[in-house]
């Protein structure tokens, strides 16, 4: 400071080591700085604002999008449900129109003969190579009667010329409902189980084409061979309806390569009933190919390559385009019947991916390896209506199919793409120019802080030389600046901080002491209270001493237990804190002996009392004479929740009470399991769950008491526990369980009531281990003589 004080005048001129120069940069600088922050905070509003533009309209285009992808998914579906629900219709129809002159057997036949008689149906032929016989081509259905439904002489039974006969009609409506609505393979009529003849429209050669494809079923029964369970299940089904899986009596086949056509087709069967409605009298049927079923799937344009596809609940793909199939990365496997499962595809995500099990829309976002690279998936999935589904065997399941749209995520997001790369331009643009306007802003205030600090450095030369003279301790010092710039307002700070400078320097040693006085105040005052709380820690520990003493000491005493006459009774008890919440006691005389075993909600001091009120009690009931278990357990409660509701407390606890005379235990109570080991090595529990009610949570529990009576004879032992028993951890958090306690008493049975007790906590002990014992231990192990 005094090097500064005595440089010359020609030293303040501006040069790179003259103060002008310092304040220049230094000022500069923090202009500089100042535009950085300010520039660097409006560059971080507007991309801020730029992202959050951004952000809200790819929220609003990914919102209409999906939506737009959900309503087209869901009319899709709602297109779906009514194809079917028209191929079910005709197939109801049909069979309505079948039904009808089923019902009326005399009018079928009657029919059917009128049309042999008008030529419109042609006479059965034999085919010797087949063993069948079957119509001529030309009429509206071909009917062929197979070999196990001829005779000895090779003639069609007449049960089976009947049914022939019978299902004439399905010559007059078969064809009317196979041209009606959506396009149909063929329809067809199989008859009962007794005759399954097969009618089906259009004419086809059936039953040759049935010899070649499918070698021999003319040699057992028609549903048993292709079909096997399934006329069981509809015979099950109209004697109980409700055991449809689902309410209707179509029933669909899982996909399956058609004997005639050669293509995969799906099939609706709608069974008939006999008149009496007691059995089934065959079935009408529908098959379509999965060509005709996905018309609605392939019509389905969703951005440049999206795609829709039908699959079963097991991920098999009824319906899909050839290029959605590629995506999907599936193909189909006819060895084991038709298979084209996502679970086989070679793209994992389409692998893993889960079915609907709701009837709500599921997105999912997946992707795709696609020429070596990653490619986002938005996929959509909806349930159809569900269906009756026959698989190949019984039972006949619940299946519900789904519908899927699959788009990559560029094409259905391509317009938020394109708006995210407009508002990053114009970001660009924006950041481009403000970088501009902070460069031209620090120019100009680097030209005036120049020109300004010529004037201001004269003021600072005289701060100089007070902070000089203040440093030399002349607190008196004073600056006189006559300017009223920033330089001034300096000054005028320099000279009150002299003045506080001054002011504090006379009384610092005053408020040194008064300082120390306090600090010896509150000190006083800490030890004060560290004595104070010391001193009640010492007076709670000696309370709760002496409330441990005094539970301890009104447990049964070994003479006392030494003094019952044919019993060996022992027990044992351990607080998890200093007070304990389990009960247990003995009472006798010479003509009973009453056993109550307890258990208070929670541990320490206010389970404690609780323990001890119902101690006092029993004792008090006991000497008074009551021997009715009921009444006991009634007045015990009603004094117990007297003093709960006295004492405020929200405790209560389960008891539960063993009364022996005459060989006979009499239990009553509410508590733990009770576990009798017989002297012919029989076990038995007895739950307590019913035979009482909680002590202290109702005034009158009388309805809710009932006793429980059982023979205690010689060589029997009765083990009591609580829950602080069966539920101590080991270290690994393993329970000891109510089967580790029968099994260690069980193994010590022959010995007597103290090693019987002694080896149940011995074990109970080696399973806790070093783990923290969290609930008070009571055992009570009594032993007939």
């Amino acid at each position: 400071m005094s090097e500064i004080a005595g440089t010359p005048p020609s030293r303040w001129g501006f040069s790179l080591t003259s103060f002008r120069a310092k304040f220049v940069l230094v000022v500069g600088g923090a202009v500089l700085v100042d535009l950085l922050v300010a520039g660097g905070i409006a560059l971080w509003n507007v991309n801020r604002l730029s992202t959050n533009a951004m952000d809200e309209v790819g929220r609003g285009l990914e919102k209409a999008n999906i939506e737009y992808l959900q309503n087209y998914l869901e009319t899709t579906v709602e297109r779906t449900d009514l194809l079917l629900d028209r191929y079910h219709a005709e197939v109801t129809g049909l069979a309505g129109s079948m039904q009808t002159f089923i019902d009326n057997p005399a009018l079928s036949d009657k029919l059917g003969q009128q049309l042999q008689t008008d030529g419109v149906t042609t006479p059965l032929t034999y085919n010797q190579a087949g063993n069948w016989w079957q119509n001529q081509a030309g009429e509206a259905s071909a009917v062929t009667v197979w070999g196990y439904l001829l005779d000895e002489n090779k003639q069609p039974t007449p049960e089976a010329m009947k049914t022939v006969r019978e299902s004439a009609i399905f010559n007059l409506v078969g064809p009317s409902f196979l041209s009606a609505g959506p396009p149909k393979l063929q329809m067809y009529y199989i008859g009962p189980r007794a005759n399954p003849i097969l009618r089906s429209t259009p004419y086809n050669d059936q039953g040759s084409v049935f010899d070649k494809v499918y070698p021999g079923h003319n040699e057992t029964n028609w549903w048993d061979f292709y079909f096997p369970g399934l006329y069981e299940t509809w015979q099950s089904w109209l004697a109980t309806p409700t055991e449809r899986p689902v309410d209707s009596q179509i029933t669909m086949l899982s996909p399956y390569l058609d004997g005639i056509t050669g293509k995969i087709i799906v099939s609706f069967f709608q069974p008939l009933a006999t008149p009496d409605r007691k059995d089934l009298n065959g079935i009408v049927g529908v098959d379509l190919t999965l060509d005709q079923l996905a018309d609605i799937v392939k019509s389905v344009k969703i951005a440049e390559t999206g795609f829709a596809f039908l699959t079963m609940s097991n991920g098999n793909v009824l319906a899909v385009t050839e290029q959605g199939e590629k995506t999907l990365g599936v193909k189909i496997n006819n060895e084991s019947g038709f298979d084209r499962r996502l679970a086989h595809s070679n793209q994992a995500a389409i692998a893993s991916l889960a079915m609907p099990s709701t009837t709500e829309t599921v997105l999912t976002n997946v992707t795709l390896k696609e020429n070596g690279e990653d490619v986002p998936y938005v996929v959509l999935l909806k349930q159809l209506e569900a269906e009756n589904l026959y698989t190949g065997k019984v039972p006949v399941t619940r299946e519900v199919m789904s519908l899927g749209f699959m788009v990559p995520e560029h094409e259905i997001y391509a317009s938020l793409i394109a708006a995210k790369q407009g508002i990053s331009d114009e970001t660009r643009q924006v950041v481009t120019w403000q970088i501009g306007t902070v460069i031209l802003s620090l120019l100009v205030v680097l030209s005036a802080v120049f020109a300004i600090s010529g004037r201001i450095t004269a003021g600072l030369r005289a701060l100089v030389e007070a902070a000089q003279r203040l440093q030399n301790k002349d607190y008196s010092v004073r600056v006189a600046i006559p300017a009223r710039d920033e330089v001034a307002a300096v000054g005028i700070a320099f000279n009150r901080m002299a003045e506080e400078i001054s002011y504090h320097t006379e009384n610092l040693e005053n408020l040194v002491a008064v300082r120390t006085k306090a600090l010896e105040t509150a000190n006083g005052e800490i030890n004060a209270l560290n004595a104070k709380l010391k001193s009640e820690n010492l007076r709670l520990g000696a309370e709760l001493d002496v409330a441990r003493q005094i539970q301890m000491m009104v447990l049964p005493r070994r003479d006392e237990l030494d003094e019952i006459k044919g019993i060996d009774v022992s027990g044992y008890m351990e607080p998890a804190d200093e007070v304990g919440g389990d009960y247990f006691d003995v009472l006798h005389d010479d003509r009973r002996m009453k056993v109550g075993i307890g258990d208070v909600t929670g541990h320490g001091l206010e389970s404690g009392v609780l323990m001890l009120m119902v101690q006092s009690v029993a004792r008090a009931l006991q000497e008074q004479g009551d021997e009715n278990p009921r009444e006991f357990l009634e007045v015990l409660n009603r004094a117990v929740f007297k003093n709960i509701q006295r004492t405020k407390t929200d405790k209560h606890l389960s008891l539960a009470f063993l009364d022996y005379a005459d060989r006979k235990m009499t239990l009553s109570g509410q508590h733990e399991e009770v576990l009798v080991l017989r002297d012919n090595d029989e076990v038995e529990r007895i739950d307590t769950v019913d035979l009482g009610f909680p002590i202290g949570l109702e005034s009158d529990i009388g309805p809710f008491i009932s006793t429980h009576e059982f023979p205690f004879d010689t060589g029997d032992v009765i083990v009591l526990h609580t829950d602080g028993v069966t539920e101590a951890e080991s270290p690994g958090g393993e329970l000891f369980g109510f089967d580790r306690l029968c099994e260690s008493a069980k193994k010590r049975r022959r010995e007597t009531a103290d090693e019987i007790k002694d080896g149940i906590i011995a074990d109970l002990m080696a399973h806790i281990g070093t783990q923290k014992i969290h609930d008070d231990i009571t055992l009570v192990v009594m032993k007939h003589r």
